[in-house]
């Protein structure tokens, strides 16, 4: 019976989040809020989808296609009610790198095969652990992303239009030095122009879509003025209004050796990008995701966007927020984004030859600053010098070197430190579990630390045993989640808490400003010295008790 239960279970957490939704009844009032979540995160997609295959090397049309067929999949078969998929940011180095060493074909058969790398991890359950990757490390090449990405649209803003441009950060800036000369100061007032449309947008009229906005004004004032700039017309010849034809190239063993690293990379992005965002979808909605189900689905995403001619797809930060502000109900918004972008394809083809490379360049300009994390960036560097230095050689290691050596190295600094700490940590003897294991909705039972006949009614006491790092997090969100009437205080008892790292502290930070919408008072007691030094040392403030009795002394005035 029990090994039937198990079974039963675990195949239930392969279900896509589609059919749960649809399950649980899905009615008109539900199809017109994700028709409107869908129209508006594809208007942010637009153009974004184009931007970042430019900046990728390839034609804007791919980004489009990527938008169009994984993000259709990614929603219908992912493990995240809410989920907005497409080309990321942090592909953009990747592909491009690819591109140029192996052609576009090379950069099919290596997302071939991270797809099936990500199909594989998630059947092994992989998806369970790919959440614990250190704060520091996650942070660290985002970061460094964002500098490159920077970089590689400098010479489209100032209109450089450079040849044999180096594929490395100092190359490109030396070459723009050297060729500085060659501004062209209209290219460069379009960008301005685009920015600030942006940004004042942003200020003033955040519900309207600025990106699309800034590229189509743009787009007028050179189609109506002539101006001699670069456009998607002038560079790709304009965007077709057809899909390709699905197509697979052809590899020997030796190819695949050789694009077996970059493979690597794209199914490591794509399970980082989707899980991480998946978990800003949980802290939006309030409820869980399937982590081990969204591989799979990114894995078939990803293989299907190929094989129609896009690139690297995975679930989107940026669109899967403004997907669930806009009041997306269930996966359905997320097709619907990919139905609108394919329309906009079929009947406005044309019109995008007018759009200027600068204005995209603009747009990727505000994209790289959204990805800097420089607040996060910041915080970490309040933390513990250990943890300072993976953040620092991760990111110093994205930008120079290699992001696969960055993401190496970071994990393997990331992982002696840990070990380091676990020596440290004598007192650790409670056995309580670090990693817990993929669970499906309410199907956990709610861990208690007290019994609730000693504890008043609005008052809900948690205690953490051992380290707390990022896994921690989940253990909480499960005691809140499973609330009916939310409590006025949460207690949290850190005394068996021996050491606490940057990760952990991010989590504290995001439950407490999850309880504080909930309008839940957070308390800690039993800090012990050590771990108290490092949640104030990283700015997190909250309040502190010597012990439980104090606590509870102070809840209930």
């Amino acid at each position: 019976m029990v090994m039937s239960s198990t079974a039963t279970r675990d195949w239930h957490l392969f279900v896509p989040k589609l059919y749960v939704a649809l399950k649980e009844g899905y009615s008109l009032k539900n199809f017109q809020a994700d028709a409107i979540a869908g129209l508006t995160v594809a208007i942010v997609a637009l153009p974004l989808s184009m931007a970042l295959a430019i900046a990728s090397g390839v034609p804007p049309e791919r980004g489009l296609y990527t938008a169009i067929i994984g993000g259709f999949l990614i929603s219908a078969l992912g493990g995240v009610r809410q989920q907005i998929g497409g080309p990321a940011g942090a592909f953009v180095v990747v592909v491009a790198n690819i591109v140029n060493q192996h052609g576009y074909d090379g950069l099919v058969i290596a997302t071939i095969m991270a797809g099936l790398m990500l199909v594989a991890a998630g059947l092994l359950r992989f998806g369970t652990y790919i959440k614990y990757i250190p704060h520091p490390v996650v942070t660290g090449f985002t970061s460094g992303i964002a500098v490159i990405i920077f970089t590689s649209q400098v010479g489209e803003v100032l209109g450089l239009r450079l040849e044999n441009v180096p594929a490395d950060v100092l190359g490109k800036w030396m070459a723009y030095a050297q060729h500085i000369a060659r501004v062209e100061p209209v290219t460069m007032a379009i960008a301005a122009g685009a920015l600030l449309v942006i940004l004042a947008l942003r200020r003033y009229r955040p519900a309207w879509p600025g990106f699309l906005i800034a590229i189509v004004l743009a787009a007028i004032i050179v189609a109506v003025s002539d101006l001699q700039v670069e456009t998607i017309g002038t560079r790709f010849g304009g965007i077709p209004s057809t899909f390709p034809a699905p197509a697979l190239p052809s590899f020997s063993g030796e190819r695949l050796a050789a694009l077996v690293p970059s493979a690597f990379t794209i199914a490591f992005l794509a399970g980082i990008e989707s899980l991480l965002c998946a978990v800003v979808a949980d802290g939006m909605t309030g409820r869980r995701h399937r982590s081990n189900l969204e591989l799979v689905a990114q894995g078939v995403a990803n293989v299907a966007s190929v094989t129609m001619g896009g690139i690297p797809a995975t679930g989107t930060i940026a669109r899967t927020a403004t997907n669930i502000r806009a009041g997306a109900t269930s996966p359905v918004a997320g097709m619907l984004h990919s139905a609108f972008i394919l329309v906009a394809m079929l009947f406005l083809a044309p019109f995008a030859s007018y759009l200027p490379l600068a204005s995209l360049g603009a747009v990727l300009i505000v994209v790289a600053w959204n990805m800097s994390e420089v607040r996060q960036f910041r915080e970490l560097m309040k933390a513990p010098v250990g943890e300072r230095l993976v953040l620092l050689s991760t990111f110093l290691l994205t930008v120079f070197v290699d992001l696969t050596a960055a993401i190496e190295v970071g994990m393997v600094m990331a992982a002696f430190l840990f070990m380091h700490r676990m020596a440290k940590a004598v007192e650790i003897g409670t056995g309580a579990k670090l990693i817990d294991e993929d669970i499906d909705d309410f199907a956990a039972e709610r861990p208690d630390a007290l019994a609730r006949q000693s504890l008043p009614p609005d008052i809900e006491v948690f205690q953490i045993n051992g380290p707390f790092f990022f896994g921690a997090a989940n253990r909480l969100s499960d005691v809140l989640d499973r609330m009916r009437l939310k409590p006025r205080v949460f207690i949290l008892r850190m005394g068996r808490v021996p050491l606490i790292d940057a990760s952990g502290v991010h989590a504290l930070r995001s439950f407490i400003a999850t309880c504080h919408r909930h309008g839940t008072r957070v308390m800690l007691s039993g800090v012990k010295p050590a771990v108290g030094d490092v949640i104030a040392g990283m700015g997190l403030e909250v309040e502190m008790f010597k012990n439980l009795e104090r606590a509870l002394k102070a809840a209930s005035l």
